[in-house]
């Protein structure tokens, strides 16, 4: 609807299955999924629930009247209620039965964990599918020199894909983070209004094993393994933030790697993909902005500052509950996923997509060449008989004049100035042949070949974009 408000996460930037994951539709029938779950471990366990009930819970998962849930919500000002109403009213003979024993917090915090293993999950396999495009381009250019920054100033050699494996061993980092998340998640159970399953006691005449193998197999059901040893009416609201934090941590590799990738097509070295009728600018038609690179780096700053509210959350838990979580968490914990969603959209278009301006890198590199060489140039003046000191002092002098012609827009004449020291002992020619840039950037091909070979096992479960990318 154009007259209000959406969001850009929506309507720009997510994919189709992210939105789904978030979907009211998704919850709600999680919801009623964990009820059914409810009903039928309680059943199985020996309290009143028959298999009529739950078979009927179970037929009308899907068909939820958003319209009853908004009037009784009206009535009641109680979303869980609403919907437990709601749910009677389709499913009649097992409307006693629903939500047995439990607390709100059974279907929300239960319901919020499924969900957000879900999009983890969905999110590792967009992960390995920009760390595979990555891994070849890295292989594919692991010799190529290229002229190497540190301060963002000139410095020695290194190699295009050798300066892609920091990019990918950064997302590996991620991606190690991610798993240990998913591993870690656990469920909450039906665990009462503050976690002492008091309700259970009563229903199960105190038979703590019963109380056990019930909230076993609800989470067995939705596939974890393993509840939270103890909690308050709520899951421990530490796992937010480090589900946060891991997708925060991705935000600032994918910032890194696209703030390099703009700095080095502001030289012309390396292009993010550009499409045969894209505009770049509205009024300079010659233009071709690192649009994508630029909404990495813009959305990456939304996602690291969001991370924020999952600790000041966590940090204000008051005793067993407290509801000023509620509203911080609907907006904070579905912006995030939706948000690392279109960040990793945009990074496996980009790896797959990079140009590379050859002709561009070696006349950068080579420009810098007799600059980043001259230390090679000094130890084999010393080989013929210099003196090192004097040498490094020629070596200055004549740098800092030809770095000021250069200043000046004029070509580099370090050469020619050493070549012109009797001191020096070297000729022109003789100094060429020491600027091979392949001389200089060291192990860069094998780093490149160890780091792809650690990962390329896992691009097994990469997977192919679900829905085409509007960028």
């Amino acid at each position: 609807m154009t007259q209000q408000y959406e969001t850009p996460l929506s309507s720009r930037y997510a994919s189709k299955y992210m939105l789904e994951l978030f979907s009211a539709d998704t919850r709600y029938r999680t919801w009623r999924r964990l009820w059914v779950a409810l009903a039928k471990a309680e059943m199985e366990l020996g309290l009143p629930v028959t298999q009529e009930q739950v078979d009927e819970l179970a037929t009308h998962i899907e068909d939820i009247d958003y319209d009853c849930v908004r009037e009784r919500e009206k009535e009641v000002r109680h979303d869980v209620m609403a919907h437990v109403y709601a749910y009677g009213k389709v499913a009649p003979s097992a409307a006693g039965i629903i939500h047995l024993g439990a607390t709100s917090c059974y279907v929300t915090d239960n319901a919020d964990l499924v969900i957000y293993r879900d999009g983890l999950k969905y999110l590792r396999g967009e992960l390995l599918g920009a760390m595979k495009s990555l891994c070849d381009f890295a292989e594919k250019y692991k010799d190529m020199p290229t002229l190497g920054y540190t301060h963002y100033q000139p410095a020695q050699p290194v190699t295009v894909g050798k300066r892609a494996s920091l990019w990918l061993q950064d997302l590996a980092s991620d991606l190690e983070e991610i798993d240990f998340v998913i591993d870690h998640l656990r469920f909450l159970g039906c665990r009462g209004t503050t976690g002492t399953e008091a309700s259970f006691m009563d229903l199960f005449e105190g038979d703590e094993a019963k109380i056990d193998e019930m909230n076993r197999r609800i989470a067995g059901t939705f596939g974890f393994s393993e509840c939270f040893t103890v909690s308050g009416q709520t899951y421990p609201r530490k796992t937010d933030s480090r589900i946060l934090n891991a997708l925060s941590a991705l935000a600032q590799s994918c910032y890194r790697m696209a703030n390099d990738i703009r700095l080095l097509q502001h030289d012309r070295q390396i292009d993010e993909p550009f499409e045969e009728n894209q505009i770049g600018s509205s009024a300079m038609a010659y233009k071709r902005n690192p649009m994508r690179c630029e909404r990495v780096c813009s959305l990456a700053r939304y996602l690291m500052a969001d991370a924020m509210n999952a600790p000041l959350t966590a940090s204000v838990q008051w005793m067993e509950r407290t509801l000023d979580d509620s509203a911080n968490r609907r907006i904070s914990l579905p912006e995030a996923f939706l948000c690392a969603d279109a960040i990793l959209r945009l990074v496996r278009n980009i790896a797959g997509g990079l140009r590379v301006n050859e002709k561009v890198i070696d006349k950068t590199l080579r420009e810098y060449m007799p600059f980043l060489a001259t230390e090679n140039l000094m130890m084999e003046a010393v080989k013929r008989g210099g003196n090192r000191q004097q040498l490094h002092e020629i070596i200055r002098r004549c740098s800092m004049a030809a770095t000021e012609k250069m200043k000046q827009g004029e070509p580099c004449d370090l050469l020619a100035r050493l070549a012109a020291e009797k001191d020096f002992g070297l000729t022109e020619a003789e100094m060429q042949a020491v600027l091979d840039p392949a001389k200089y950037t060291g192990r860069c091909g094998a780093q490149v070949t160890a780091l792809a070979e650690k990962l390329r096992p896992l691009f097994t479960e990469a997977t192919e974009t679900k829905d085409s990318i509007d960028l």
